[in-house]
């Protein structure tokens, strides 16, 4: 009998667990290792804090999943792994043996690199902390005792759209709240990566809504009620979110697997660890050392299929393909209100059907794991 492990049910392992389910592979034992019972989903997760979606309706059940794929779920963090000997070492104390070990974990938050923001942002990943305190947020604007300032920290997409969802939701819910909002990013423009016609769409939406913004300065610490700004001067707000780029957790090189400068996993073409190649891992914990791309949940989807394939192929102990990252994405970018801005390489779109085509590429998604 070989041993699967997945570590983390982020994007691509539900799609590893859905393929296994569908075709399972005979003398083979799957163990997911995660500390929740469902995984959000990062494309539906702006629509939920506008209010447009359910909890629900963008979150997969792990749970049911494991269970379709007959697999073992233990409900526990991953403190980290031994490569060399194969052993998962998971936070209540189990010990896990493996053959064929995936990491599918996501990244720490980046709040964390800043001094004083672990104590004083609400960061928005992981997603999982970020949603208890958006409902007492919620709570506290409809009963007046809501922030006077709201200012985001991160001017790339994440930034930009969950801060216009968080306006348009709480603006939907108290009318009167009158929150000014105010978008801090140490970039010289806002949605760096994007093409020009796209940022000038936002720079438009931002300024009709009345965000002020704050570009090309970078936050030194974070206080309560304000933000120190590297070089002097503040930007004040009683509440603070955070949501700029991904930083990889310590333990992949802590444990003397491959990392590149920033401590994510380094891969090869097969989605597999230049260092130990019983080690697989996706998502925006790692990247592929000749084909890096941007940390997006776009491309941890188009991984899963490839992954679940090298998975099956390692444990039959068979000959691995190889898997190329498109090298652009098409980036649907919602407003909070429902209308989107369609951006790729030199195209922008925008408009309410693209809002429409994106919950409908979003529903689809999440309905391929609505499984039995």
């Amino acid at each position: 009998m070989k041993r699967l492990v997945l570590l983390g049910g982020g994007h691509s392992h539900v799609e590893v667990l859905r393929r296994f389910g569908t075709d399972p592979l005979p003398g083979t034992e799957l163990v997911l290792v995660s500390p929740y019972p469902d995984s959000p989903y990062s494309g539906m997760l702006p629509g939920w804090i506008a209010g447009h979606y359910t909890r629900e309706e963008c979150h997969i059940d792990l749970v049911r999943l494991t269970q379709f794929a007959k697999c073992r779920f233990v409900r526990s963090a991953c403190n980290g792994i031994n490569p060399d000997a194969r052993l998962v070492f998971c936070e209540n104390g189990t010990t896990l043996p493996y053959d064929v070990v995936s990491v599918d974990t996501g990244t720490r938050s980046p709040a964390f690199d800043t001094s004083g923001a672990p104590q004083h942002a609400l960061a928005v990943k992981p997603v999982e902390n970020f949603i208890p305190a958006w409902y007492d947020l919620c709570d506290r604007t409809v009963r007046g005792q809501g922030p006077r300032r709201i200012a985001m920290v991160g001017g790339g997409a994440a930034g930009v759209e969950v801060l216009l969802a968080i306006q348009y939701r709480l603006r939907t819910l108290a009318p009167d709240s009158n929150i000014d909002f105010v978008l801090v990013s140490d970039t010289a423009d806002i949605l760096p990566g994007h093409n020009a016609t796209v940022r000038r769409i936002f720079e438009r939406v931002l300024g009709r809504r009345g965000v002020t913004l704050h570009l090309g300065r970078a936050v030194e610490r974070a206080d309560r009620g304000s933000l120190l700004m590297r070089g002097g001067g503040h930007v004040e707000a009683d509440t603070i979110v955070w949501a700029t780029g991904a930083s990889a957790p310590l333990w992949p090189r802590s444990v003397g697997l491959a990392t590149d400068e920033r401590g994510f996993i380094l891969l090869n073409t097969r989605l597999q660890s230049v260092s130990h190649p019983q080690v697989f891992a996706s998502g925006d914990i790692a990247g592929i050392k000749a084909h890096p791309r941007p940390k997006s949940g776009v491309y941890a989807v188009r991984a899963g299929p490839p992954l679940a394939v090298n998975l099956r192929r390692a444990l039959r102990g068979e000959r691995l393909t190889e898997w190329y990252p498109q090298k652009e994405a098409l980036a649907l970018i919602s407003t909070g209100d429902r209308y989107a801005v369609a951006s790729r390489g030199n195209l922008a779109l925008a408009g309410k059907w693209l809002w429409r085509w994106k919950d409908w590429i979003d529903r689809r998604f999440m309905a391929r794991y609505d499984v039995a």
